[in-house]
């Protein structure tokens, strides 16, 4: 690494920390005074809502503005650098513009590589901690009481139940249907009440009634007031709280996505949005590196608050090209995948088209 690829590489990085750390403490401060009254009227501690609370609440809020604090700050620094003639003296001392932009490239991967972990492993855990703050200290107690709970468990299997209670793993009226693959009804579980109990692995049925229905039309039917089944399903099937797919890291939400793909549910087209999302996110930071040098590496009589305005600008449109393909692909009109990659790629050609017509 030549001196010229370290300077610029050391003033993007500690740039980019000095702006997101103030941010951050800008943003906890507005927090603390809104949610104060909360945490003090629930007895939260002092270290659990300094670590477990806002330590928890740190890498998530990097993870999610990262692409505009680097953008900011590469527009902050190279227009500096540009205002001073360091960009000039660069060029004219023979050092070509693609080979200045190695430095930032530098930068931005190493940033996006650390976008990549903190999403993908590190953000999920704080997820949880930073949820299981939250409804002890700050919001009311979160649901336990689930009603017409409906899915498929594996294929040409359906189960139903008319409620739901967490605490106390008990499904009111559960029923477990198997089907043949053209829809016809071969066997049909069911309960008016069912406790699953955490040794045997069992549910302790209440009314219990099994009826099967062989090939030749035949029905046979069996009736036991009370009774330990394997009903081939898990309280985890029934609780909608513990599948919150931000607290899944990304092999756990792949599984995710399988098992809901199955049971036929309408949350996998959030999961396949999140998980692109993961994945692909950190690329923005690249292609917002690009756009702020090719912006801001021009020296501009208006200094750098014409840079910030037009940077600013760029990145909000940014944001809300996203939040519009996102909605496209919630209604099922533009796949996740897509949805995700195509901010990316119009504007990283127009990255491009900006670094192109740079003055060089």
């Amino acid at each position: 690494m030549k001196r010229l690829d370290s300077y610029i590489l050391v003033k993007y990085i500690t740039t980019f920390l000095l702006a997101m750390a103030l941010i951050i403490v800008i943003v906890i401060t507005f927090d603390v005074s809104e949610k104060l009254d909360k945490f003090l009227s629930h007895q939260a501690p002092f270290w659990g809502v300094t670590f477990d609370y806002y330590g928890n609440f740190i890498p998530g809020f990097v993870n999610l503005y990262s692409p505009l604090f680097i953008f900011i700050s590469v527009i902050f620094f190279t227009s500096k650098m540009a205002g001073n003639t360091e960009i000039i003296a660069i060029l004219s001392s023979g050092i070509s513009y693609r080979r200045l932009l190695r430095p930032y490239f530098y930068g931005s991967a190493i940033v996006a590589v650390v976008v990549l972990l903190l999403g993908n492993f590190v953000i999920p855990i704080s997820n949880r901690h930073l949820i299981e703050f939250e409804e002890q200290y700050v919001k009311s107690k979160a649901t336990s009481y689930y009603s017409n709970v409906h899915f498929q468990s594996e294929p040409g299997v359906q189960v139903y139940t008319e409620s739901y209670d967490v605490h106390r793993m008990r499904a009111n009226h559960l029923r477990r249907e198997k089907l043949t693959p053209d829809g016809k009804l071969v066997q049909r579980e069911a309960a008016d009440m069912a406790v699953y109990d955490t040794v045997s692995h069992l549910w302790k049925c209440n009314g219990y009634m099994l009826r099967t229905i062989a090939p030749d039309g035949k029905e046979e039917l069996t009736y036991n007031p009370s009774c330990d089944v394997d009903l081939h399903i898990v309280p985890k099937d029934l609780d909608l709280l513990s599948q919150r797919i931000e607290t899944m890291n990304t092999p756990a939400l792949v599984e995710h996505i399988k098992r809901e793909t199955l049971r036929g549910t309408g949350t996998v087209g959030e999961a396949k949005i999140e998980l692109w999302q993961r994945l692909l996110n950190p690329l923005a930071i690249i292609v917002m590196t690009f756009i702020g040098v090719a912006i801001s590496s021009r020296k501009s009589r208006g200094g750098i608050g014409v840079h910030l305005a037009i940077g600013i600008s760029l990145a909000f449109g940014f944001i809300v090209f996203m939040k519009i393909t996102t909605v496209f692909a919630i209604n099922g009109t533009l796949s996740p995948f897509m949805a995700v990659l195509l901010p990316q790629l119009v504007f990283g050609a127009a990255a491009a088209y900006l670094i192109h017509i740079a003055p060089k």
